[in-house]
């Protein structure tokens, strides 16, 4: 995984309008100078908004934005054929393409079902009605738009587990629909929160149900037969159960691509409940460091007086860093979105020195952060709020840096709680760096790199400073930081 660059190439607010495959395309030759490895694209099916879907609101699996269902033939970022063109523009200058995945759940379905459900405790989903009562259920995916096109599959009550609305009589809810699978319970291998976290969200899918297990896994072996594909990211993944992903990736590996590059989002801070995940499903996938991103949040917040010698405690970079995908922002955590937690502008510079300069993890880098992003949206509180989230300027050269000179043998150097060093070693055919950062004051880091580095000339590549710094016969100097700033020291002679 060494050198790798995931780009999430999307945030929540990206304008509709059917430009974003457009832009992909038009990126992919800049992406891969930069030094981004891989493309991570937003849901490319149709959901449930049709054209202003983000995505996540799946309604046909099938449908690329290519027949005209929910009110367009195009989805939010394009039509079939731009995506298509995306995807090969991508491959064609060697980045990866990443897939957004949702399975679990379905929305906008073309007809009701008259079906038998449970009410379920929403605060505690293992507290289910003994009582069954008829109602009906927008449980029925027929897709006349495409019309038996791609698969003939029809998605019936049977093939999902609960839903949140009902009529006759009409309430909203979670209802466990009675149906001939798992004996009346939500599945088990999921998250704990709510007593089981199974349910989401709209019909949520019946992974149980082997026909439809074997839709899936046809699905995504149809699906690669459209595009290219370098490896997926799994949306949802603490809703759906570990046994399902641990045998679908196993069967996309032997069937489509033996090294596909799978990360899922199993959303949990706590360090512990990754490790568990990751065990229930062999391995086989990576994580978002969910743990990581948290503490960009509240070292960004506290400012100088976040102890920065604990930035990497209770990670998976620090604890599994080969499952780690280290993030600093996402379309989630975003302002105004549902797991708001925004890393403040100031400290992005260091948080994504610490993800790109190192060795251990896949860094994920997030769009608005590369782009920047303007968009206004309610909060939590009603009201309405105008958003402004600034490119991070330094950002395409922290890419071109990790690419350039993330080389070579490791050392992090955490002796002081406001500045921290990451040194890397270089190897024979390629230069190393010294990158320092701090949340304090203006400062510097003592450095002795050996005598391979005696009375060399270092400049920082990020132009923060524009001092030189040489070492001395035996290879030491001292490498300063502005206040609140981060620095890559390369060999002069290697620019």
């Amino acid at each position: 995984m060494a050198g790798r660059v995931l780009l999430q190439f999307f945030h929540w607010y990206y304008p509709s309008g059917g430009t974003l495959w457009d832009e992909v395309a038009e990126k992919a030759e800049e992406l891969a100078g930069m030094g981004v490895t891989d493309v991570w694209l937003p849901p490319a099916c149709k959901g449930a908004a049709g054209g202003y879907s983000v995505g996540y609101d799946t309604y046909d699996l099938f449908d690329l934005g290519e027949f005209d269902q929910k009110g367009t033939v195009a989805t939010k970022y394009g039509d079939r054929g731009a995506l298509e063109n995306a995807c090969h523009t991508l491959a064609g200058h060697g980045i990866g393409v990443i897939h957004d995945v949702v399975f679990n759940h379905k929305l906008g379905a073309d007809e009701k079902e008259r079906v038998r459900v449970r009410r379920t405790d929403p605060q505690d989903r293992t507290k289910i009605e003994d009582e069954a009562f008829e109602a009906l259920a927008y449980t029925r995916f027929t897709f006349p738009g495409r019309n038996g096109a791609h698969s003939e599959f029809v998605w019936t009550h049977k093939c999902f587990t609960g839903v949140d609305y009902i009529e006759e009589p009409e309430e909203t809810g979670v209802f466990r629909l009675v149906n001939e699978y798992g004996e009346g319970e939500w599945h088990d291998e999921v998250d704990q929160e709510l007593g089981n976290y199974d349910y989401l969200i709209g019909a949520d899918v019946e992974f149980r149900n082997n026909a439809v297990f074997e839709e899936l896994k046809y699905w995504g072996r149809w699906f690669c037969e459209q595009v290219p594909v370098a490896g997926f990211r799994l949306d949802a993944a603490k809703h759906i159960p570990a046994w399902f992903f641990r045998d679908w990736i196993a069967h996309m590996r032997q069937n489509v691509k033996e090294d596909l590059f799978v990360v899922a989002e199993y959303w949990h801070p706590e360090i512990d409940a990754l490790k568990a995940y990751l065990d229930l499903v062999d391995r086989q996938l990576m994580l978002f460091d969910v743990g990581l991103h948290y503490r960009f949040h509240e070292a960004s917040v506290a400012g100088g007086d976040f102890d920065m010698r604990t930035i990497f405690d209770g990670t998976l970079a620090a604890e599994v860093p080969d499952h780690a995908v280290t993030l600093v922002e996402n379309h989630d955590t975003q302002p105004l979105q549902s797991l708001e937690a925004a890393v403040e502008p100031w400290f992005k510079p260091l948080a994504y020195a610490l993800i790109l300069m190192r060795e251990q993890g896949v860094p994920s880098v997030f769009y608005a952060d590369l782009y920047g992003a303007q968009y206004r949206d309610k909060g939590s509180d009603g009201e309405e709020y105008d958003i402004d989230m600034p490119r991070i300027e330094c950002l395409p050269n922290l890419i071109e840096a990790r690419k350039r000179f993330a080389n070579g043998a490791e050392t992090i150097v955490f002796d002081d709680a406001d500045c921290v060093a990451v040194i890397r070693e270089g190897t024979g055919n390629a230069p190393g760096s010294v990158t320092v950062l701090t949340n304090g004051e203006e400062t510097a880091k003592d450095v002795a790199l050996g005598e391979a580095h005696a009375n060399a000339r270092f400049r920082d590549f990020l132009g923060h400073r524009e001092d030189t710094v040489t070492t001395d016969d035996k290879g030491r100097a001292s490498f300063p930081v502005n206040a609140g700033s981060v620095c890559v020291w390369v060999r002069e002679d290697s620019l």
